[in-house]
C-alpha cells in the first residue's frame, strides 16, 4: 500500500465516538441536583447524538424518570451509514429486531428516536422499560430541521457530541437558548467561538471530572492506544474502553461548586512558602507583551494582587465569578484588545534561533511572552483575569 493511501485509511478510521460511563453522568447530574433538587422537574430532556439502545445518558434519565420528576425524555441516534466512524460487521440489536416495524435497510440510513413520557407497560411506574421508538425521517444529524424541532421542544440538551463538531454543536445549542450539559475536550476553552461564552458567563465548566481521567467506551474495532486501554483497565474498565485525560463538562446549569472561592496565599506568602520552586526562586514574571504577571499555577495566584494576571486554562475548574473577573486570553488576534506589543517576523525568527540554535520561527504573538535570561520565552495558553474588589 502506498504511504499516502495508508495515511488516508488511518484518517478514515479515526474514532470520534466515545460513550460516556454511567457513573460520570450520575456524578455530574447529582451536582446540579445538590444545588437545586427540582432542576429537572416537569422538564423535557433531549439527548441528541446518542445511541439510545446502549447509551448511558438514556439509561440514566430513563431509570430516574420519576425520581427527577421529568415531563418527557427524547433520545435520538445517527443512522449507521451517516456515522463518521464505521462499525465493522454491524448487527441490529435484539431491541430493534423485536419491533414489528424494524427494517434493516432503514436502520442503516435513518436515525431513530426514543421517547419516554408515560407508563406504556402499565406496571405502575415510568422507567426504561417504557421507552418507545420509531425511525426518524432523516439520518439523525443534529443540524437537520427534524432535530432542531426537537431541540426547540426541549428544556435541556444533555449529551456527549462528536468532539470534531464541538464548535458547531455548542453554537446550535446557544442559538436555542436552552440549558445544557455536554462533554468536550478541555482545549475547547481556547476556541474563539467558546471562550467569549465563558468570559460572558453564558457557559462554564461542570462540577466533576474536569481535566482528570474520564473513561469512555468505544465501538468494537476502534483503535485505542495501549497506554489508554491500560489506564482504563486500572480504573476498572476492561475491554472496549479508553481514557481521555483532557475531557470536561461544559454547561450553563448552575451548581454550587462554581461559587466556592479559592483559598489563596498573598504574594509575599507565595514567594516564601509556595510549593513551586520557580515561584520561590524567580518570583512573578511580567509579560513582555501584556500588562500582566505570569502565574503558572492556579494555587500560586496571589490573593492580594490587584493587577491583571495570566493563569492556566485549568483554572476554570476552580473559577468563582464572584471572586475573579475574566478579561481575555493570550492569543494571536488580540481579540480582547489587551496586547501591548506585537512582534515582527524578524523578532520571531531571532527568538527561535536564540532558543533552539537553528533557523525557524517562534510564534511569539500567539501567547504571553516573558524574558528569561534575556531570551524570549512563550508560556502555555493563559487566561487573563483580575481579582474583584
Amino acid at each position: 500500500m502506498a504511504k499516502n493511501d495508508a495515511l488516508g485509511k488511518a484518517k478514515e478510521a479515526k474514532n470520534d465516538e466515545f460513550y460516556t460511563i454511567y457513573a460520570d453522568i450520575e456524578k455530574e447530574m447529582n451536582a446540579y441536583l445538590e444545588y437545586d433538587e427540582n432542576v429537572f422537574r416537569n422538564k423535557t430532556i433531549l439527548l441528541p447524538c446518542d445511541d439510545p439502545e446502549w447509551s448511558n445518558f438514556t439509561r440514566y434519565f430513563a431509570q430516574n424518570f420519576e425520581k427527577l420528576g421529568l415531563k418527557k425524555l427524547i433520545s435520538t441516534s445517527y443512522a449507521i451509514e451517516s456515522k463518521k466512524y464505521k462499525i465493522k460487521d454491524w448487527q441490529p440489536t435484539l431491541f430493534e429486531q423485536h419491533a414489528p416495524w424494524f427494517d434493516v435497510d432503514k436502520s442503516k440510513i435513518r436515525g431513530k428516536i426514543f421517547t419516554l413520557d408515560h407508563d406504556t407497560n402499565r406496571n405502575g411506574r415510568i422507567d426504561i422499560e417504557d421507552l418507545e421508538w420509531k425511525y426518524l425521517e432523516g439520518d439523525g444529524d443534529f443540524r437537520s430541521e427534524e432535530i432542531k424541532r426537537l431541540r426547540d421542544e426541549a428544556d435541556f440538551i444533555i449529551t456527549n457530541p462528536p468532539f470534531s463538531l464541538f464548535r458547531e454543536f455548542v453554537a446550535w445549542i446557544m442559538e436555542s437558548g436552552k440549558r445544557f450539559a455536554v462533554i468536550g475536550n478541555m482545549n475547547a476553552i481556547t476556541y474563539k467561538e467558546i471562550f467569549p461564552l465563558i468570559k460572558g458567563n453564558r457557559l462554564w465548566l461542570g462540577a466533576t471530572g474536569n481535566g482528570s481521567d474520564m473513561v469512555f467506551r468505544v465501538p468494537k474495532g476502534a483503535v485505542v492506544k495501549d497506554s489508554d486501554r491500560e489506564k482504563a483497565e486500572r480504573l476498572g474498565y476492561k475491554g472496549d474502553y479508553t481514557r481521555l485525560g483532557n475531557s470536561c463538562w461544559y454547561t450553563n446549569i448552575e451548581h454550587g461548586r462554581r461559587h466556592e472561592p479559592l483559598s489563596l496565599m498573598t504574594m509575599q506568602q507565595n514567594l516564601k512558602f509556595s510549593r513551586h520552586k520557580e515561584i520561590k526562586e524567580k518570583g512573578y514574571l511580567h509579560y513582555d507583551n501584556y500588562d500582566a504577571i505570569e502565574v503558572p499555577y492556579t494555587d500560586a495566584i496571589p490573593s492580594d494582587y490587584k493587577g491583571v494576571m495570566g493563569v492556566p486554562i485549568s483554572f476554570l475548574d476552580k473559577y468563582c465569578p464572584e471572586q475573579f473577573e475574566i478579561l481575555g486570553m493570550c492569543e494571536n488576534e488580540d481579540l480582547y484588545k489587551m496586547k501591548t506589543k506585537k512582534y515582527s517576523s524578524e523578532q520571531c525568527k531571532q527568538a527561535y534561533f536564540e532558543k533552539f540554535g537553528k533557523k525557524g520561527t517562534y510564534d511569539l504573538n500567539a501567547s504571553g511572552v516573558v524574558l528569561v535570561d534575556g531570551k524570549y520565552e512563550k508560556v502555555y495558553q493563559r487566561i487573563l483575569l483580575r481579582a474583584k474588589a
